[in-house]
Formats: structure tokens, sequence, C-alpha cells
């Protein structure tokens, strides 16, 4: 039999491998199809394998919660998070922009501290300061591979760090089939919106990889959140780095694009960084939000 880390680590790398197949997939669906519709597909799919989760004694009250405007605001800024995430990886260079978005953790402890009033000492200090040394480093700001495009990542970041603030204040009793059912509906809505400005009617054979967005990436939110319930954080989170791997090879392989040496040494400031912050919150035994949670 498994042990329960073993299961965890599991589920993590399918996780991880959920997220760089939609990843892959919105940047080669981008070149033909507005990003908005892409988001539309992704929350209209994404649904499928929500539905598995929902237990079936809640059909009839789905949505019967005290807390509604915390997550209409957990959806609203979610679906910002996902629309840079997207912009991200249609403009950038996949590993540079996977590479960015690792830093979330930082904006969420950073947020933490803002809105939760958490104490933060010196082991996660050191690990904010390193983590945004990485980002810059990865964004080269005031050369001229410096773009606006760079910075969608960085307002992905940012957006994370305000979830993570939400998703801690629900997660107290608001179960995470009812999170990401809301935030799938306001996916899809403003996805929908976005069609009435910009709509592309898909070839045939786009429908598969448009629906593969949205199953891989509910599946890859499913099986992280199974994954740190599973297993302690510190035996998962270095498998969701997984994901980096990927994204440098199909960068190479799929889109010749070669990774610059800084986004590889930023790339590593940033992944200690969050290893750091994932660290001490586990001996504090406080609730980590793992990356990614659009």
């Amino acid at each position: 039999m498994f042990s329960s880390n073993q299961i965890g680590a599991l589920y993590m790398a399918v996780s991880a491998i959920s997220f760089s197949i939609m990843d892959i997939l919105v940047k080669l669906m981008s070149v033909s199809y507005p990003t908005g519709e892409i988001v539309f597909f992704r929350g209209f799919f994404g649904l499928i394998p929500i539905l598995f989760i929902i237990p079936k004694e809640r059909y009839g009250n789905l949505f019967e919660t005290k807390k509604i405007k915390l997550h209409l605001a957990r959806a609203f800024i979610g679906t910002l998070g996902m629309l840079w995430i997207f912009l991200s990886v249609k403009f950038l260079p996949i590993a540079e922009a996977i590479s960015i978005t690792f830093a979330a953790p930082v904006f969420a402890t950073i947020f933490s501290i803002i809105f939760l009033k958490e104490i933060v000492k010196i082991f996660r200090w050191v690990a904010i300061i390193i983590g945004l040394v990485g980002v810059i480093i990865i964004l080269k700001p005031g050369t001229e591979l410096f773009t606006i495009y760079s910075v969608f990542p960085l307002l992905f970041c940012i957006c994370f760090g305000m979830i993570a603030v939400l998703i801690k204040k629900l997660s107290k009793t608001e179960p995470d089939y009812l999170i990401a059912t809301y935030f799938t509906l306001s996916i899809i809505f403003f996805g929908f919106v976005s069609l009435f400005f910009d709509f592309k009617l898909p070839a045939l054979q786009d429908y598969i990889p448009l629906i593969l967005i949205g199953i891989c990436g509910s599946a890859g939110n499913i099986f992280l959140t199974m994954s740190i319930r599973k297993a302690s954080v510190s035996t998962v989170t270095p498998i969701k780095y997984l994901s980096l791997i990927i994204a440098t090879f199909a960068g190479v392989l799929i889109f010749d694009e070669i990774p610059y040496l800084t986004t590889y040494i930023g790339a590593t400031l940033v992944i200690a960084s969050s290893f750091i912050i994932f660290k001490r919150e586990e001996i504090k035994n406080k609730k980590s939000i793992i990356t990614r949670q659009v």
C-alpha cells in the first residue's frame, strides 16, 4: 500500500502535469483565438471535474452560503488572475511566464501581513526579499528585453496574493467544491461577456484542445487540493515545480523559445523563496495556499 505522503506526491504530480497541459494549450490556441474566448472554454468545461466532487446531498442547496461577498470577491479576483496568466503565456516565453508565477506565495505572505495581521519573522522576510529579487532578475527591468507584457505574470501574483487571503477566510467554513464552483461560474460569466466583443468560431479540430483547457485547469486545482490534504506541504511542494521543467521543455521543443540565463537564475531564487515560505508555514501549522488556484 502507498503511504499518505506518496499518494499526496502522486496527486501533486498529476496537478502539475494538468496545469502544464493547460498552459501549453492556451499558448497554442492564443495564436488563433481571443483570450476571452479561451477563458470561457476554461470555465465552461472546467465545470466537468467539479461536478464529480460535489456531494449529492448538496445538489439542491449548492449555492447556500453566509459568505457570498467573500465568494464573489474570490471569484472575481481569480478570474482577473486567470486573465493575466493567460496573457502572460500568450505574449511571453512560457518558461519565463511560469517562473514568475512561482513568486505568488511571496505576495500572499505580504497580503497576509497587511490584511490578516500575521506576524512574519526573519525567515519569511528573507524569503520575501529573495523572491522579489528573483522576480526582478527574470523581468529584467531597464533593459531592452523588458516589455509591458513582462508585467502580466506579476499582476497574476498580486491577484494570487489577494486570493490566498480570501481562501484562508473562506476555508474556515466553506467546502472546497463551493469555492471552486463560484470561481468557475465567474470565469464562464466574464468569458461569455467577452464573446460579444471578440469571437471566432472554433475550427472543428480545435474543440478538443479548447475543451482540454477547461478540464485540465479544474483537474489541476482539484488534485492540488487533494495533495495538500494527503501529504505534508514540504513533501509535495518540490513536485509542483515539475510544471516549470515541462514549461521549459515545451518552450524549446514546441515554441522554439530558449530561456535566458537570467530566467534560470531568477527562477532558482523564486523557487527557493516559495519553498522557505511553505516550510515555515508548515512549522507554524498554518494552512498554505499553493500556486495555482486559477
